[in-house]
């Protein structure tokens, strides 16, 4: 039970995530939550909707494993938290630290869980 919250958790952060980065980009929430400049934000937007495309792919499936027949739950959840795992990590060292945190640890806790608890 507690890896589908954290599973249903994760999922909605990158729901989140893709609304930032596809629609409230160069918004005065977006250009706060990423620290941008109006005119950074405005040459970087295109870059930025597939990059929170991206993230709505990882929500997707996490939330598939969610409903998925138990036969293949457990496979998707962990490819999934383990993609959103691999991208928390190279973002973190890559574009900022915070990713780590913000992604990669909840994505780590995600799989100890399904696989611990």
């Amino acid at each position: 039970m507690i890896g589908k919250i954290l599973i249903a958790f994760i999922a909605l952060l990158h729901i989140y995530i893709l609304v930032l980065e596809m629609f409230l980009w160069d918004k005065p929430y977006g250009l706060k939550a990423f620290g941008n400049t109006l005119e950074k934000a405005q040459l970087t937007k295109v870059l930025a909707q597939n990059q929170g495309l991206y993230n709505g792919f990882l929500a997707a499936g996490l939330i598939w494993s969610l409903f998925a027949p138990a036969s293949y739950a457990l496979p998707l959840a962990t490819f999934f938290l383990g993609c959103v795992l691999v991208a928390g990590i190279y973002g973190g060292l890559t574009a900022s630290r915070k990713i780590i945190y913000i992604q990669a640890v909840p994505a780590l806790l995600g799989l100890l869980a399904v696989y611990l608890l």
